[in-house]
């Protein structure tokens, strides 16, 4: 997979809105209504900042899992995972607000396993429901010695689509930008119950750039 996105200063996603802003802001400028043009530029801003797309320094080493996006860690859970990987897994959930980066980044190298799209609820995204009943999207990721990592894109209340740019077979480098909730969501990441984490409930965590888990690898026999 190439990385779509690289080098690109906005999702391309946003670029309408932006676009749409700035006509707009410009249209009234024109009319002379001062209020309005400081008010639609302030929203036209903020809608390019939210679509920022800056650049990561990825960290090395296959045992490392990697933040899939930006956001509050608000829930770190032990449990079955009975949809997709079928295993007892640990689920790490992160919330992002509206002000947080919304660009998704690959967890692990490897290979897209599968990929499932579930229509839901718009529920708030750091409501424990949320995991379960809201519109989402799951990609399973297989690493090259097995190790399997579920990376969940869910809606939140305000959150009305999911971006995803790769398609199951695809071979992926992590870190690499695979998509993009807009506005308010949360991202559910389920490593192996093996892993040794490195963050806690609270902490703030940061796309592609910040460690999640290590699962050392396995050399095939």
């Amino acid at each position: 997979m190439a990385d779509r996105a690289k080098g690109i200063p906005v999702a391309t996603e946003g670029i309408p809105f932006i676009l749409i802003g700035g006509i707009l802001t410009l249209g009234v400028w024109a009319m002379g209504g001062v209020w309005s043009t400081c008010v639609l530029g302030s929203l036209t801003l903020f809608t390019a900042w939210f679509f920022r797309n800056p650049a990561r320094t990825i960290p090395p080493g296959e045992d490392v899992i990697v933040s899939p996006g930006d956001g509050t860690v608000v829930a770190i859970e032990s449990e079955y995972e009975d949809r997709y990987l079928k295993e007892q897994s640990v689920r790490i959930s992160i919330f992002l607000n509206v002000f947080d980066v919304h660009i998704n980044r690959m967890p692990i190298g490897g290979t897209v396993h599968d990929m499932v799209y579930q229509s839901g609820k718009f529920m708030m995204a750091n409501q424990p429901e949320a995991s379960s009943g809201n519109e989402q999207n799951a990609l399973m990721l297989c690493r090259p010695d097995g190790v399997k990592v579920l990376c969940v894109q869910i809606a939140g209340l305000i959150a009305r689509r999911i971006v995803s740019w790769v398609v199951p077979g695809e071979q992926v480098e992590k870190g690499e930008r695979f998509g993009l909730i807009r506005f308010g969501s949360r991202m559910d990441v389920y490593v192996p119950h093996t892993s040794i984490l490195r963050v806690q409930v609270g902490d703030k965590v940061h796309g592609g750039s910040s460690i999640l888990a290590e699962v050392p690898c396995v050399e095939p026999s």
